[in-house]
């Protein structure tokens, strides 16, 4: 471990206590502090600022890989990260180092003071300091939640606003309807800044639409306004392997996608749609190509390698997703098949901010077999115990696992036995747990 590695660490559990909420929504304590480093989040470059439920980081991760095929750099801002808090900052496309993180944390934990702030706003802060200090093409935005109170909504004008699926998570701080959580999600919009969003239900696209018209804003909706298409096989069932995306006089296709699962399908024509809004003159192909370059750690991950795979059975499938909540099961679900033929056995950890079943019951046709791990280091991890008893609650077969090596064995022993694959899922800090011990970090 570095000497600036140690003082980064260092720096971020000093700030972690600046405030005894870990979420504490709101923009008055983040502007307050980003008035002292002298309002950096108004010396970006053109910022791509995304909220929604499920998929901001995959098309946040589309648009980087678009651009980038452009020959340009960008800045990314996301959360959480897997492993090392390194990943969600991004500048000029690559991870924050050991000695700028040490050197940007110390700065900001500085000009703060004692003043309470969370973690997540004074990270913020910290990220756009160093946005506003380095050139590049554009910096990306992915809210942490919501969208109107989230730290991230302080971009006076923004080059482009997306909204990604919406769908029930977070209720307790969002509202417990869809109409309220997509209210939300809204207040990142603003007035003559136009917003992309995906296809979403009758409640969230009225919601979408009467925030957009009372602001002014130019919103599009796909399936209403512009088309995402994705590619079917010949018997008309879907493949995956590319999309088309129909935006004014514009028709694009993208014959092939770096992330996988049909879902992704509707991310990549979300991140075309807005590189071309804000980038018009970027060719078809190379837009083809950042697509196929795309790369996102943790969302449907092929494990190829690693000290977690067994070389004696590679005959034996290994997926990694960080899918925690319905939506993210349903899609996982409708992907699995296009993965690996054979049943699945799942490798499954959770938080407690919801209820298990309501990840394991869109997977239960997929699944032969739930391992059930209590999380390590996670204070907010489901027990093992719990998730299996809700397995076996909807008729799951299911067993416990004290670790992710046992577990892996335990998965690797049944999947041989009925000629199956293994699928890791259930939470984003399962899917980082998984990556540490498996020796394969995200880059």
């Amino acid at each position: 471990m570095t000497t600036a590695l140690i003082r980064a660490e260092a720096a971020l559990e000093r700030l972690a206590l600046l405030h005894p909420k870990l979420i504490d929504l709101g923009l008055e304590r983040g502007l307050g502090l980003l008035a002292k480093l002298g309002n950096p989040q108004h010396q970006l470059p053109p910022v791509f600022h995304a909220a929604g439920t499920n998929g901001k980081g995959s098309t946040l991760a589309f648009i980087r890989a678009m651009i980038e095929a452009n020959g340009e750099t960008v800045h990314g801002y996301s959360s959480p990260h897997l492993v090392r808090f390194h990943e969600r900052i991004r500048i000029a496309s690559q991870l924050i180092s050991d000695d700028d993180l040490a050197e940007l944390l110390e700065e900001v934990e500085a000009a703060n003071g004692n003043d309470p702030m969370t973690f997540f706003e004074i990270t913020t802060a910290a990220a756009m300091l160093a946005f506003s200090r380095n050139p590049a093409a554009a910096t990306l935005l992915e809210t942490g939640l919501g969208g109107r109170a989230d730290s991230t909504n302080v971009i006076a004008y923004p080059a482009v606003n997306i909204i990604t699926p919406i769908a029930r998570d977070h209720e307790h701080f969002l509202g417990d309807t869809i109409a309220a959580i997509a209210g939300e999600k809204a207040g990142i919009m603003r007035r003559d800044v136009p917003c992309f969003s995906a296809t979403q239900d009758d409640d969230a696209r009225q919601a979408l639409r009467q925030h957009a018209e009372g602001l002014g804003t130019p919103l599009y909706i796909a399936g209403d306004d512009f088309s995402i298409t994705p590619d079917d096989a010949a018997d008309g069932t879907p493949n995956g392997n590319g999309v088309t995306v129909e935006l004014g006089a514009r028709k694009l296709h993208l014959p092939k996608l770096g992330l996988r699962g049909r879902h992704q399908a509707e991310n990549a024509g979300l991140a075309a749609a807005a590189v071309m809004t804000v980038f018009p003159n970027i060719s078809d192909e190379t837009l083809s190509q950042g697509a196929a370059n795309a790369e996102w750690p943790g969302r449907i991950q092929n494990l190829s390698h690693g000290q977690l795979i067994e070389a004696k059975n590679s005959h034996i499938s290994v997926w990694l997703d960080g899918a925690h909540n319905a939506h993210g099961a349903a899609a996982l679900a409708n992907t699995l098949p296009q993965l690996a033929d054979g049943p699945w056995v799942l490798v499954c950890g959770a938080l407690n901010t919801r209820d298990p079943k309501d990840f394991l019951m869109p997977l239960k046709d997929k699944l032969h077999h739930a391992i059930c791990l209590t999380i390590p280091d996670q204070d907010a991890s489901l027990s093992n115990h719990v998730i299996a008893d809700a397995a076996r609650d909807i008729g799951l077969d299911a067993e416990i696992s004290t670790d992710i090596e046992t577990a892996m064995e335990q998965a690797y022993t049944l999947a041989d036995r009925i000629g199956g694959n293994i699928i890791i899922a259930g939470s984003l800090y399962l899917a980082g747990h998984v990556l540490t011990i498996n020796q394969t970090l995200p880059a």
